[in-house]
C-alpha cells in the first residue's frame, strides 16, 4: 500500500494577553464529533488550502502565500474573526505520519491579538470554543477533559513559558521554524518560493 499524499493546510494560533491573570490565552475550537479527522478534538482554527487560496490560475502555485490566505479564510469561517496576513508569524510545519488514511502538511501561524474580538463558531464543523492559557489547556488534556492532537499539545507546550506577548514575540524572533518531522519533504521554506509540483 502506498502512502497517502498529504494535503496542504494552514492553522492559526490566535493568542492574547489576559492582563488580570497575567498570562497568555489561546483560542481553541472544538470540532464536531461527526468529522472524520480529529472529530470532537480541540484544535486551533485551520483547514486545507483551497484552489481559491492560490489566486490567479495563470501564476505559479506558491504554497506559502496560499497558506497565508487559507489561514485568514479559515479563521473567519471557523471562529468569525477577521485577521490580516500581515499579522501572521510562521512558527512551525507539521506533516501527518505516513500510512495514515488522511494526511496533511500544515503551516502553523501565530496571530497576536491586541484588541478584544468576538468569537462566532459555525455550529456545524465547529461547535464550541474556549480561551485558555497554554498551561490550563495542557492540564485539561492531561486530565482527559479535552482531547488535543499532538501538534496542538506541542504548540501549547512551546507557548507555556511566556506570560506576555512581548516576551513571546522576542522568543520567536530568535527561534527557528520547527518542522515535524525534521527534514520533511513537504516543507518548502518561503525563501525557496514554495512551488507546488
Amino acid at each position: 500500500m502506498s502512502d497517502t499524499e498529504p494535503v496542504p493546510a494552514a492553522t492559526v494560533v490566535l493568542i492574547r494577553e489576559n492582563t488580570e491573570q497575567q498570562e497568555l490565552e489561546v483560542l481553541l475550537v472544538q470540532r464536531n464529533a461527526r468529522l472524520v479527522f480529529h472529530g470532537g478534538h480541540w484544535v486551533f482554527p485551520g483547514g486545507r488550502l483551497d484552489n481559491e487560496d492560490f489566486g490567479d490560475a495563470e501564476l505559479p502555485r506558491l504554497e506559502y502565500p496560499a497558506a497565508l490566505r487559507a489561514a485568514v479564510r479559515e479563521t473567519r469561517e471557523e471562529a468569525g474573526i477577521e485577521i490580516a496576513e500581515e499579522q501572521l508569524i510562521h512558527t512551525a510545519h507539521w506533516t501527518t505520519p505516513p500510512k495514515l488514511p488522511r494526511r496533511f502538511c500544515t503551516w502553523f501561524f501565530l496571530c497576536p491579538l491586541y484588541q478584544a474580538v468576538e468569537v462566532k463558531v459555525d455550529n456545524d464543523e465547529i461547535l464550541d470554543y474556549r480561551w485558555l492559557s497554554p498551561n490550563a489547556a495542557i492540564a485539561a488534556a492531561e486530565g482527559d477533559s479535552m482531547v488535543l492532537p499532538r501538534p496542538t499539545l506541542t504548540t501549547l507546550r512551546d507557548l507555556s513559558g511566556h506570560a506576555t506577548l512581548p516576551s513571546l514575540l522576542s522568543g520567536l524572533a530568535r527561534a527557528k521554524i520547527r518542522v515535524f518531522p525534521e527534514n520533511s519533504l513537504y516543507y518548502r521554506p518561503k525563501e525557496m518560493g514554495c512551488f507546488l509540483d
